[in-house]
């Protein structure tokens, strides 16, 4: 009988048959859930010998819930997460433009799971446009709820657009074009604080370099130059002794072992990625900035298909598959499973499982190397034996 994750003191109390809940997700996401679901269990069972598993507990969202009970994200599903605590997912629908807000973001907010977590890193053998693609290994940290993520927003033409439109040229004398749609991009010094401290309690605990602050301070000054500021401020009064700002660190003394505070506008970063990866370990990032750098440094290692993500606050987390649906390629044991089995690699270490989370990146790396891939990877592997996503699955255990 499995039992619940707990959280205490700011960690996590995880028993040997934790209850874990899932959603398969839409379009490809049966397909990668269970060749992801095949490898923890396999995995989990080789490693611990035995002595643990997950009792997986299968919750609704997207189509499939819709589809049941008429509620694309139903109050079971919340409150289940809620009891057991983490929870991981395939991907699920989102119309553009109109119909039901993301669901990916109701989740976040809901659950206050204010950090998405993306480690960006090569695997030996995928196809990359890169010359050296081995020189990324960054884990970007995004703030999850607010910026222009929050979704106050209104469209063109609307009385609420014209109300605010009238209410800031008539009372701070703000230029804005008539019938323009309106936007709101709230960003706290509490929100940013606690990211930016997040990200550098991880690299503290992974024994990485540096943490990046990453902004467009120079022209939204009090947004996004308020994260920069409040970053550094975090840094210094909570993580004093054990971080030092880039400016102190090159000064000839060096950073004397602690993790270095640096801070990059939005556009260089890009450009730094690309021309100089290998200087930079964690970066931090407002909610915006840090899905564009989140999926512009996994195109540098070989696209979404191999990009694990999870939305973790204080107690809980969801770990997801970062890329699409793919619905055109639903129910064909086609598509690549990475994403979401590199997220469950995550979901583990997060939860203290290291040996189990080394073991599925061992057996994946594997996989890639012997060259039995999916269509996507196989594709563009010369000699590479495309395989389904199932057998793609057991190569990864067998490499193990």
């Amino acid at each position: 009988m499995g039992e619940r994750i707990e959280y205490r003191d700011g960690r996590w109390v995880v028993p040997n048959h934790p209850i874990i809940p899932f959603i398969e997700g839409d379009g490809t996401g049966p397909d990668i859930w269970r060749a992801a679901r095949r490898v923890f269990d396999a995995v989990v069972e080789q490693v611990s010998r035995g002595t643990r598993r997950i009792d997986w507990l299968e919750v609704l969202a997207g189509e499939k819930a819709f589809k049941q009970v008429g509620n694309w994200l139903p109050d079971a599903t919340l409150d289940a997460i809620r009891t057991h605590r983490v929870a991981i997912k395939g991907p699920l629908t989102t119309p553009v433009g109109g119909g039901i807000r993301s669901l990916n973001v109701t989740l976040r907010q809901v659950l206050d799971l204010y950090a998405c977590i993306r480690p960006v890193r090569y695997f030996e053998g995928v196809p990359s446009p890169m010359r050296e693609p081995q020189k990324l290994d960054v884990v970007i940290f995004r703030e999850n709820i607010e910026d222009v993520y929050s979704g106050i927003e209104y469209r063109a033409g609307s009385s609420e657009a014209d109300a605010v439109i009238g209410f800031l040229t008539e009372r701070f004398g703000a230029k804005i074009r008539p019938g323009s749609a309106i936007g709101i991009k709230p960003m706290s010094k509490f929100g940013s604080q606690r990211l930016v401290a997040k990200a550098i309690e991880y690299a503290l605990r992974a024994g990485r370099r540096s943490v990046t602050l990453v902004h467009k301070g120079n022209i939204m000054k009090f947004t996004e130059g308020g994260f920069r500021e409040w970053g550094y401020e975090i840094a210094r009064e909570r993580f004093g002794e054990k971080t030092i700002p880039e400016a102190d660190a090159g000064t000839g003394k060096g950073d004397g072992g602690r993790v270095v505070m640096k801070d990059r506008i939005t556009d260089a970063m890009f450009a730094q990625l690309v021309l100089r990866p290998d200087e930079y370990s964690v970066i931090a990032a407002p909610n915006l900035n840090g899905d564009l750098l989140s999926d512009a440094a996994a195109a540098q290692v070989g696209g979404l298909g191999l990009a694990p993500g999870g939305n973790v606050g204080d107690g809980y987390a969801v770990f997801e598959a970062t890329h699409g649906t793919a619905p055109k390629y639903a129910g064909q044991d086609k598509v690549n499973p990475g994403s979401v089995i590199l997220s469950g690699a995550m979901m583990f270490e997060e939860l203290g499982w290291n040996d189990v989370a080394t073991a599925i990146t061992r057996g994946l790396g594997g996989a890639i190397r012997a060259r039995r891939v999916t269509y996507d990877l196989a594709r563009l592997l010369p000699g590479a034996t495309e395989v389904s996503t199932s057998a793609f699955a057991e190569c990864i255990i067998e490499h193990v």
